[in-house]
C-alpha cells in the first residue's frame, strides 16, 4: 500500500492488515450501510499490473480469454489468464490509462501473475510492472443512485455503460456490473486524496470485505491463490459476463475453453448462494451433495463474505446436476447448506 494513503486513510479510522483495510472501527454498521446509503471503499487489497510498450495491445492479445483489441481509453474488459489445460491462473479487469494497459487482480495474485508473463515475453517491446503502490484505487456505490450524483457533481461526467471509463483531473473512472450504481476510480496520490475526502464527506467508509460482497452479488468471479487452476473460463461465468471471446483466436488453453463452449461439455458452473456457518467459508473450501456417492465433492467455494442480514453470500462452483437434485453443504454432507439464489444475468440457453 502507498505508505501516503496509508496515512490518509489511517487518519479516517482504517484498520489496515496486509492485505487491505479490514475495517473503519464499526464492522457491522459498514455492513448496513450497503442498504441505507452511499459506501466509499479503499480498494489496496486489489492490485495493478501495468503493461507499456509498442508490443502490449499484441502481447496481452496472444495471452488472454477475451479481445484486448475492444480495450480502451472508454472501454474496459474482465479477462483471464489460462494455463495450458484451460485452467485459470488469474481472472481480471483490464483497463487504459495514459499509455498503458492494466490489469487489475487481487493483490496476492501479482507476483505470481507477473512472473509467468515475463515469462513469455521473448523479444517483444513490452515492460510489465508491479504499479499497485503507484495508482489508488477507490470504490463508491449507493443503492439509490445517490453516489452517482454527487460523484458526477464532483468529477463531471460519469460512464453510463457497464464497462465503460472516463478520465477525469488524473482519475480513472470505471463502471462495474451490480443492481446499483458502482464505480471504481483510480489515480495518483493528490487526486484520489483530494477526491476520497470529497466523497467520504457524504459516504460511509466500509472495510474490503463490503467492497468484494457487491462483486458477489453481481456474479463477478474472482481467482485467490487457493483456486488459481482449479477453474476453467465457463465454471466461473466468465463467458456470462462478457470475460470470454470465441472469435479472438489463439491463447493458452483456447481449445479447450472453445471446445466446452462449441461442444457444450460443461457439468459445473457458479451460483450465488447464501449460507449461514460458524466460520467464515474460504476459496477453495470443498462443497458436498446429500443424497450422492460422490466423496471427492461437487463443487468449491469461489469467493465469499458476510452478508448483511447475517450469515455469508457466496459465489460457489458446483456440479450443475446436483445443484438441481440434492441439497449442497459446506465441509461435508452435515455441514452448513446452500440456499441458491438468482444470479444478476440470465443463463446461456446450453445451461438453462
Amino acid at each position: 500500500m502507498n505508505t501516503e494513503w496509508k496515512t490518509v486513510i489511517k487518519a479516517a479510522g482504517a484498520v489496515i492488515e496486509p492485505d487491505g483495510v479490514r475495517h473503519f472501527g464499526n464492522p457491522s454498521q459498514e455492513l448496513q450501510a450497503l442498504a441505507t446509503g452511499t459506501i466509499i471503499a479503499d480498494l489496496s487489497h486489489i492490485g495493478l499490473i501495468a503493461v507499456r510498450g509498442p508490443d502490449a495491445a499484441t502481447f496481452l492479445q496472444n495471452q488472454f480469454s477475451n479481445d484486448v483489441r475492444e480495450v480502451s481509453q472508454n472501454h474496459s474488459q474482465m479477462s483471464a489468464y489460462c494455463n495450458p489445460k484451460g485452467r485459470i491462473l488469474a481472472c481480471f479487469r483490464i483497463f487504459m490509462r495514459d499509455d498503458a494497459y492494466y490489469l487489475r487482480m487481487p493483490q496476492e495474485l501479482i507476483d505470481a501473475t507477473l512472473k509467468r508473463l515475463r515469462m513469455f515475453v521473448l523479444r517483444a517491446k513490452v515492460m510489465l510492472e508491479d504499479a499497485s503502490d503507484a495508482l489508488v484505487r477507490i470504490g463508491i456505490a449507493s443503492p439509490y443512485g445517490k453516489g452517482k450524483t454527487e460523484l458526477k457533481d464532483i468529477l463531471g461526467d460519469l460512464p453510463e455503460d457497464v464497462d465503460g471509463a472516463i478520465h477525469n483531473n488524473g482519475l480513472t473512472v470505471i463502471r462495474l456490473p451490480g443492481a446499483q450504481p458502482r464505480f471504481e476510480i483510480t489515480g495518483e496520490f493528490s487526486a484520489a486524496k483530494e477526491i476520497w475526502n470529497k466523497l467520504s464527506a457524504h459516504a460511509t467508509p466500509v472495510g474490503a470485505s463490503v467492497w468484494d460482497l457487491l462483486d458477489i452479488r453481481a456474479g463477478i468471479p474472482t481467482i485467490y491463490t487457493a483456486t488459481s487452476e482449479a477453474f476453467v473460463p465457463q465454471m466461473v461465468n466468465l463467458h456470462l459476463v462478457n470475460g470470454v471471446s470465441f472469435k479472438k483466436g489463439c491463447y493458452p488453453g483456447q481449445e479447450i475453453v472453445a471446445r466446452m463452449h462449441y461442444l457444450g461439455t460443461l457439468k459445473r458452473r457458479m451460483y450465488l448462494a447464501h449460507l449461514l456457518s460458524d466460520t467464515a467459508p474460504q476459496p477453495g473450501d470443498a462443497l458436498y451433495g446429500s443424497g450422492t456417492e460422490n466423496t471427492q465433492g461437487i463443487g468449491a467455494i469461489v469467493t465469499a463474505q458476510p452478508a448483511t442480514e447475517g450469515g455469508f453470500d457466496a459465489l460457489a462452483v458446483v456440479e450443475i446436476k446436483s445443484a438441481e437434485h440434492n441439497s449442497v453443504h459446506l465441509h461435508s454432507t452435515g455441514g452448513a447448506a446452500l440456499a441458491f439464489r438468482d444470479l444478476p444475468y440470465p443463463l446461456s440457453p446450453s445451461e438453462t
